[in-house]
């Protein structure tokens, strides 16, 4: 069992930056960060390989977002800079399987966090 914890969401204004962290108990190998707007289905944000060697993006957040994770803390980040309104959403990490392909569908993960709000104001 994998439990998963974010933080580090908030406010901030068109233009800023905001790091997530995704803290897991349990054994971890692909990870991925997803996000929901409201009235908006969940999206594929960034991915993850459990050695960090391999990372996959959604176009909408390629070179703004950068993905990490540091196995000794078993914690995932998310940094993401020059934010816009329409990266507003509820970040929420995924645990999925070890394989070389980092999937970018929900089905693909087994354990979920619970999410944290970002909101970007114009």
């Amino acid at each position: 069992q994998v439990q998963l914890v974010e933080s580090g969401g908030g406010l901030v204004q068109t233009g800023g930056s905001l790091r997530l962290s995704c803290a897991a108990s349990g054994r971890t190998f692909n990870m991925g960060w997803f996000r929901q707007a409201p009235g908006k289905a969940r999206e594929f944000v960034a991915g993850i390989s459990w050695s960090g060697g391999s990372t996959y993006y959604a176009d909408s957040v390629k070179g703004r977002f950068t993905i990490s994770r540091d196995n000794v803390k078993n914690t995932v980040y998310l940094q993401m800079n020059s934010l816009k309104p329409e990266d507003t959403a509820v970040y929420a990490c995924a645990a999925g399987k070890r394989g070389p392909r980092i999937g970018v569908n929900a089905y693909e993960y087994d354990y979920w966090g619970r999410g944290t709000q970002v909101t970007v104001s114009s």
